[in-house]
């Protein structure tokens, strides 16, 4: 099969370094990307039907951010990044343009993971194992970021600000608590939608529930060896994207759908917190998957050993989040800030969240 030509698009303008991912204007998108240490960076739009159309090298570097501006994206284009540098995996370097990657900023991933050999940024079975490097496009078997547009009408929602003393916190799962529940829809049952149904709502008022915490909400990744043994991770502490919610809870497959939830609970006097996994990603070790943030710039989002082709587990994971890097600790900020200024929830519940420190 020949390989495919891309040639650099004329419309694309310098764009802004802030604020990162991908921000619709009104009038087109900006794509801004972090990486210290990528040599190149790609930007690629898909159709529909979820095939590449185009590849667009992003024109500018400013503070260790790459960013361009297109004038012609609108909310719903599908994208995904290829991240050129070094692959020098002993030097703690992992860059792989054949792997296209999910933005660490985006706020809504379409699809799932499918799990090949495809994926890994080195040959599976090759006696150089993490050492060697796999040309074949993983596009194929990768979900692909959206642009949204956030507007939202929250007309008179206002949070609850129930004093601690008088708190009563129910801890749910998206799916648990819905699944099973005579009152809800079918094709609404395990979703965000079903939680802002009448029969939950009710059903946590008459408890005297004053919040509900939220299992892992953010995107997540089931695990390659639950997949083949025909499960699944249902409780979601495999984080790919902190922005996004995960696609198997969005009924109308849009983030709306979360704000519309948000909005009902707050109507019924009821807080919603979040138990948030920054400590780690679904990455994994030197032996794991190249999806993202591994793709985009391993040495500056992840603690490696002094050894720098391995990688530091204290979350015993595989690997651990690097919130001494400026990078990686404003991503997690931004997170924090992303989830309760634009999706306007009440708190976090932190997963180990002594290795933050």
């Amino acid at each position: 099969m020949a390989t495919r030509k891309w040639t650099q698009s004329s419309r694309v303008r310098e764009g802004r370094p802030f604020p990162l991912g991908a921000t619709w204007d009104g009038l087109g998108v900006n794509f801004a990307l972090y990486s210290r240490h990528a040599t190149k960076v790609e930007l690629c739009l898909f159709d529909a039907r979820n095939r590449e159309i185009e590849r667009i090298v992003l024109p500018e570097y400013t503070n260790e951010v790459w960013h361009g501006y297109l004038p012609d994206v609108r909310p719903g284009q599908r994208y995904g990044y290829r991240v050129h540098g070094p692959y020098a995996p002993q030097d703690g370097h992992r860059f792989n343009p054949n792997k296209l990657l999910l933005d660490p900023y985006a706020k809504q991933i379409v699809g799932e993971i499918r799990w090949a050999p495809h994926l890994f940024g080195y040959t599976l079975g090759h006696r150089d194992a993490d050492l060697s490097f796999d040309r074949r496009d993983s596009a194929p078997y990768m979900p692909r970021c959206a642009v949204i547009d956030p507007a939202f009408s929250w007309g008179s929602e206002r949070a609850p600000a129930t004093p601690w003393d008088r708190s009563v916190i129910y801890e749910a799962h998206v799916r648990g608590l819905t699944m099973q529940h005579p009152g809800v829809p079918q094709a609404e049952r395990g979703t965000f939608s079903a939680l802002r149904h009448d029969a939950v709502v009710d059903h946590l008022v008459h408890l005297g529930v004053t919040a509900i915490e939220l299992l892992p909400v953010h995107a997540y990744v089931d695990d390659q060896q639950l997949l083949e043994r025909g499960l699944r991770n249902y409780w979601g502490y495999n984080t790919i994207g902190f922005f996004a919610p995960q696609p198997r809870y969005l009924s109308l497959e849009t983030v709306a759908e979360f704000k519309q939830m948000i909005a009902r609970l707050h109507s019924a006097g009821i807080e919603v917190i979040l138990d948030v996994v920054y400590n780690h990603t679904a990455e994994g070790n030197e032996l794991g998957p190249t999806l993202s943030f591994k793709g985009i710039d391993n040495a500056s989002y992840y603690r490696l050993a002094d050894d720098r082709r391995f990688y530091i587990n204290d979350t015993g994971t595989g690997n651990t989040f690097d919130l001494t890097n400026a990078g990686a600790l404003r991503m997690v900020m931004d997170s924090l800030r992303y989830w309760v200024t634009e999706m306007r929830v009440d708190g976090f519940r932190f997963d180990l969240a002594t290795i933050l420190g």
